[in-house]
């Protein structure tokens, strides 16, 4: 039997030395996991077996849309306890979704520098480096030397996020450079710290938007990326962890946007259906009126049509055909500018390339439906087809990639140029292309 199942008959048996022994033997990682079913009140309950360390940490591995209703549900008391155990960042992003008329009775539980760094944390913007960052890193004067260093690696490393770079600043705490711990291990313990310093340091002011951190934290492989005040003085790191946690939630949401989904407050497994159903229906009932010009273009061809029924056969094919190149030109676009591969510079080169792909992609899919095409409804209707294939192909693809760059020229997100979006234009462009084509090459009157 597994500890996870031991602390489930534990909790229905109401038995708490073995709750106890349970919680102890959880890594904080798989308890806050185990936790995320549970209502907010058992998981308080499992919260209260733990050291004050560990149920710290262990509601900080909760994720924020749990950790707002244990907060109500806790006296001041002992959300007080909890925000002096917390991680800067975390007690501040906490701080931030308690209630405003609470903030002020919780602030007493708080050291006078706990309160400071609290309210300096908090009136950076949602979404920049200055909100994402943490303050505990391990700063030293550049004038230094190696032993003093150290010494102050022994006395306050288990104040650090991280000691495996050192910072190092001048008398006005401006950055100057950065010596990683292995260097400082290796030097000689007399000698200056300035002289294995390395002045060329890659950091971030604290309005950067957080994306872009993530961003220049993976670019550049740091373990830790600094970040600084406008006049260079450094107030803080932001850690690949954090990084990380920054990349997953911007490619989920662009992901939700690509399927013209808005974003969600909290995860799809939490979310509520109503929530669901509000981020979803306002871009579906605007993609329904989107295609009533698909059907005003049939309507508009309806002698075609009536002349030459076979056509109609086609039309599911062709119309899938131009929305299913425009979606993958689309996705290919957005995920390269989301990754900085592609610039806004680079559109005629795009162009170009997409061009010459979509003509050779329409060209293979025309002879495998212009075969078709014959056997069903002869060689004049498939020559028609097999035309009309190239060229909704092509119209769907320069679709594809051209809106993303064009909705971030306007300073919209290119995201917004979803496989729905860009699917319902292609439509719209492959009926009226296939039948004014049919209309020309097959003699009727327009």
């Amino acid at each position: 039997m597994t500890v996870q199942e031991q602390l489930q008959q534990a909790m229905l048996a109401n038995d708490a030395e073995t709750i106890r022994a349970c919680v102890m033997q959880l890594h904080p990682v798989d308890l806050a996991d185990d936790c995320r079913d549970m209502p907010p009140s058992a998981v308080l309950s499992l919260l209260s077996f733990l050291d004050e360390a560990a149920r710290a940490t262990t509601f900080s591995e909760l994720p924020a849309e749990a950790q707002q209703p244990l907060a109500a549900l806790m006296t001041d008391e002992q959300l007080g306890e909890l925000l002096t155990s917390l991680a800067p960042d975390v007690r501040t992003d906490l701080f931030k979704g308690v209630e405003e008329g609470r903030r002020d009775g919780l602030l007493r539980y708080l050291s006078h520098e706990q309160t400071h760094e609290l309210k300096r944390l908090a009136s950076y913007p949602e979404g920049t480096a200055g909100a994402l960052m943490t303050p505990q890193l391990v700063a030293v004067p550049f004038t230094s030397s190696v032993n003093e260093v150290l010494e102050i690696l022994q006395h306050h490393s288990d104040e650090a996020e991280t000691i495996y770079r050192v910072y190092a600043v001048d008398e006005s705490g401006r950055l100057v450079g950065t010596i990683s711990l292995r260097t400082l291990i290796l030097a000689r313990p007399s000698s200056s710290l300035a002289d294995y310093l390395t002045g060329d340091v890659n950091s971030v002011e604290v309005s950067t938007l957080q994306e872009d951190v993530a961003k220049m934290i993976a670019r550049y492989d740091l373990l830790a990326l600094p970040v600084v005040e406008q006049d260079g003085r450094l107030v803080g790191i932001v850690t690949f962890d954090d990084a990380m946690d920054v990349a997953q939630e911007e490619t989920t949401e662009d992901m939700h946007k690509g399927m013209s989904i808005g974003k969600l407050e909290g995860s799809v497994r939490t979310a509520r259906p109503l929530e669901l159903y509000r981020k979803r229906v306002g871009w579906l009932v605007l993609l329904v009126f989107a295609n009533i010009f698909a059907g005003a273009g049939i309507a508009h061809y309806e002698a075609t049509i009536e002349a030459y029924i076979a056509l109609v056969f086609f039309l599911p094919l062709l119309v899938d055909s131009s929305g299913n190149a425009g979606a993958q030109a689309a996705t290919l676009m957005v995920r390269g500018m989301a990754t900085g591969d592609i610039h806004a510079r680079d559109w005629l080169r795009m162009l170009g390339r997409e061009v010459a792909v979509a003509l050779a992609l329409g060209l293979t899919m025309a002879v495998c439906i212009w075969l078709i095409g014959t056997l069903r409804a002869g060689s004049e209707i498939a020559t028609v087809v097999a035309i009309s294939m190239v060229l909704v192909v092509l119209v769907g693809s320069v679709i594809g990639m051209l809106l993303p760059l064009l909705l971030n020229r306007l300073g919209l997100d290119p995201a917004t140029a979803s496989a729905p979006l860009v699917t319902s234009i292609a439509d719209i462009a492959g009926v009226v292309l296939y039948f004014a084509l049919a209309t020309a090459m097959l003699g009727l009157p327009v």
